[in-house]
């Protein structure tokens, strides 16, 4: 269920406070061992861009864990944010023929 107030939090705050920080790892030793870059790295903490499925496979390997824990956070984040402006759309109604 979607919090009502706030964001979800969004992946890269979770990667950075609750994976990276307590295991003192820095943003550049982390994208070396993982492979990324830098700066695509620090987009994801910094909420700049988000986890796609391939970034969620990499993280799911060097965390022995599963990749639908990242791909679901990743997907609060964007249908609570789509949420905020979608416009709705009237049902249609189906006629019987």
């Amino acid at each position: 269920m979607l919090p009502k107030k706030r964001a979800p939090t969004h992946p890269g705050k979770i990667l950075l406070k609750d994976f990276l920080e307590p295991m003192n790892i820095t943003q550049k030793v982390f994208a070396t061992h993982i492979g990324w870059s830098y700066a695509r790295l620090n987009e994801i903490i910094h909420e700049k861009r988000g986890v796609s499925v391939e970034s969620a496979l990499d993280l799911a390997d060097v965390f022995k864990m599963e990749a639908q824990f990242w791909l679901n956070l990743q997907q609060n984040w964007d249908m609570w944010h789509a949420q905020k402006t979608h416009h709705r759309v009237k049902p249609i109604r189906i006629q019987a023929a």
